[in-house]
């Protein structure tokens, strides 16, 4: 008896002794608008083939046996990529077999343990899930407007997805390998098993100021352009200069540096720039320096904490840094320890005739004051120093 013969659900008379078919389990659903069932609309089918390259053919039971997974192993990995139930319905394909088979095999060949596996389709899913929802909400909506009178974006649509696909597709693939590669590098690079978890980095956050209030004064389209906008200037300025940015949260951008110097560049830069547009509300930045668990593309802990609150006490258009960050960037020379002594061995080197020590950026202690959950912490001022 064949997996199809059990589990087919068309009415026909089983064979004897059938394999009883499951209760409903969670599983995958690849339909945009993640409904509990696969639409039947023959143009959402027709483009479900299209990009998926195959047709439906298997039940999630079906799926899971043909796959050599147990249904509960088969429902953990749909759950973590993101994929909403569908019950028994027959919506899923070869590729959601081989999907599967790939990841077991990874375990049953120990080079993934079942977690693990279970952690690289959830940070997977994750990620496509916002580039395919970007995608369509920003890219394919806006192209697939009908070019003449009397079109439908039905009638565009198809044709444009079946240009597009394999040119997106080469594209993610090449940038994944860019990014595998740099971020292998690091890896490789750290001194020890422990420090590629938890590891000493500069965390930075920036955050629009009175974004609440924008919110109930822009309109719509206003609002999503000013945050695109924001987005789009924090992410380029991040990675010209050497940073990496963790997350975007609207009004907030997270990142982080190896080097607190960077770190500190990056703050100013930002400043300056989204300062220079009239558009843009007033922008504060705090930065800490500590150890960072990373997990999962994003960090987290002490130093992430501090950071976060030093910005919510940050003034407009200021950056503020903690004791750690300021120590570091006057050990590297970036910055001096004092400004009084900066200031007397400039005088002394300009009577002498030689060089004075140069710096880039500048600190100010500000008043002590305690932070919600991390006690008692002295913020420091972090400027430009003049050329």
């Amino acid at each position: 008896m064949t997996v199809d013969d059990a589990n087919a659900g068309d009415g026909t008379e089983p064979t004897a002794n059938p394999t009883p078919e499951p209760p409903t389990y969670p599983t995958p659903h690849h339909e945009v608008d993640h409904t509990a069932e696969p639409s039947d609309d023959p143009l959402a089918i027709r483009l479900e083939q299209l990009i998926l390259g195959a047709d439906r053919r298997y039940t999630p039971f079906q799926a899971a046996r043909t796959a050599g997974v147990s249904m509960e192993l088969a429902s953990r990995f749909w759950r973590a990529m993101g994929f909403a139930d569908i019950g028994q319905a027959k919506a899923l394909t070869e590729a959601d077999v081989l999907a599967l088979r790939r990841l077991a095999g990874l375990v049953e060949a120990g080079l993934l343990s079942e977690p693990m596996a279970v952690q690289v389709a959830r940070s997977t899913g994750q990620t496509t899930a916002r580039l395919a929802e970007w995608q369509i909400d920003s890219f394919l909506e806006g192209l697939t407007e009908p070019p003449e009178p009397g079109m439908t974006r039905t009638e565009v649509t198809y044709p444009l997805v079946e240009l597009l696909l394999p040119e997106l597709e080469e594209f993610l693939i090449y940038v994944w390998r860019r990014q595998l590669a740099a971020a292998t590098g690091r890896v490789v690079q750290a001194a020890d098993d422990e420090e590629m978890v938890d590891r000493r980095l500069a965390v930075g956050f920036a955050d629009l100021v009175g974004f609440t209030r924008l919110t109930r004064r822009l309109e719509e389209e206003e609002l999503g352009e000013l945050v695109e906008a924001f987005e789009t200037t924090c992410a380029d300025l991040v990675a010209a200069h050497g940073g990496r940015l963790i997350k975007t949260l609207g009004d907030e951008v997270l990142y982080c540096a190896d080097d607190p110097g960077t770190a500190a560049e990056i703050a100013l830069r930002l400043i300056e720039t989204l300062g220079h547009d009239e558009t843009m509300p007033a922008l504060r930045v705090g930065i800490a320096f500590g150890t960072v668990t990373t997990r999962m593309g994003d960090v987290f802990g002490t130093t992430v904490n501090l950071a976060s609150r030093l910005t919510s006490i940050a003034p407009k258009d200021a950056v503020l840094v903690d004791g750690a960050l300021a120590a570091e960037l006057s050990r590297t020379g970036d910055a001096p320890a004092s400004e009084a002594e900066a200031a007397e061995e400039a005088a002394r080197a300009e009577k002498e005739g030689r060089q004075a020590a140069t710096y880039r950026f500048a600190l100010q202690p500000m008043w002590q004051r305690p932070v919600r959950g991390l006690g008692v912490v002295e913020p420091w001022l972090l400027t430009r120093r003049p050329n």
